[in-house]
């Protein structure tokens, strides 16, 4: 059988015209944005409301420590060559301890923003995947691929092959989708952020 196989193989090379069938299948591949997907659904724009009011107070309590921050640099600043010695060594002392309590409270905030979007993917990252499983079953498509992971190498994808508004429709049509633990988590998608007012970087004055 197998000397039969290599002589029909072989024939065909011979005689361009004369190929061996071969039966072919098309195999559906697609893309989607997965953290676009999760932030569109309607469950992912009520966390991103959520978290913004649970932290707005704090960014607005940040954002003006910050700006207190700033006004004593410029005090200092513009008092170099009036104030006293005393005065001035009284602002540095001032500026580095604001300095260092913006510092702390942007990073306590921060890990706490963290926190709160861990809990956030937990439930919407397991329930997109469910919905995500059950959509590329039901529509015959063999492999999904997540464009929003920086580290999925796709240079080109056509728009005809992008599945992220019909899934997120999916999503929205079914409440949420499945419970987290009937798929696995999202990979690398961070949730929504509310918007943290990063500690600024200062050198301070010399005293």
């Amino acid at each position: 059988m197998k000397l039969t196989v290599l002589s029909l193989l072989g024939l065909g090379a011979i005689l361009p015209g004369v190929r061996p069938a071969v039966a072919q299948t098309t195999q559906k591949l697609a893309v989607i944005n997965i953290q676009q997907a999760i932030v569109e659904t309607k469950d992912g724009q009520k966390a991103r409301n959520d978290l913004q009011a649970k932290f707005g107070p704090t960014q607005k309590e940040l954002a003006d420590k910050q700006a207190k921050l700033a006004a004593l640099q410029d005090q200092y600043r513009k008092g170099q060559n009036t104030l006293s010695d005393e005065a001035k060594q009284k602002l540095a002392r001032d500026i580095d301890g604001a300095t260092t309590s913006l510092k702390r409270d942007t990073e306590d905030a921060n890990t706490e923003v963290q926190e709160a979007e861990r809990k956030v993917m937990d439930e919407l990252g397991g329930k997109m995947m469910a919905v995500l499983n059950k959509y590329a079953t039901d529509n015959g498509f063999v492999l999904v691929i997540d464009v929003s992971n920086p580290q999925t190498p796709v240079l080109f994808a056509s728009n005809t092959i992008d599945i992220t508004r019909d899934v997120i429709g999916m999503y929205d049509k079914n409440a949420g989708g499945a419970p987290a633990t009937s798929a696995p988590k999202a990979p690398g998608t961070p949730a929504p952020k509310p918007p943290v007012t990063p500690a600024p970087k200062t050198t301070p004055p010399a005293k």
